[in-house]
């Protein structure tokens, strides 16, 4: 994946998680099943966690 690449995902996978959040918040307040939204905001942390380090060490 070139740095261009990661810098997409990256900002796609922000994009989708504050969607996500603001989903999660809605259902939240009126009760609803959360537990599909925060698992898929985990797997989103990791992918952006794994994302960033790739980043770091491209600009090294």
């Amino acid at each position: 994946m070139t740095k261009q690449e990661v810098e997409n995902r990256i900002a796609e996978l922000k994009s989708d998680y504050i969607r996500i959040q603001a989903d999660l918040e809605k259902l939240d307040s009126v009760g609803g099943n959360t537990a599909n939204a925060e698992k898929q905001l985990g797997q989103m942390e990791k992918e952006l966690a794994d994302l960033n380090k790739q980043l770091a060490s491209m600009e090294e």
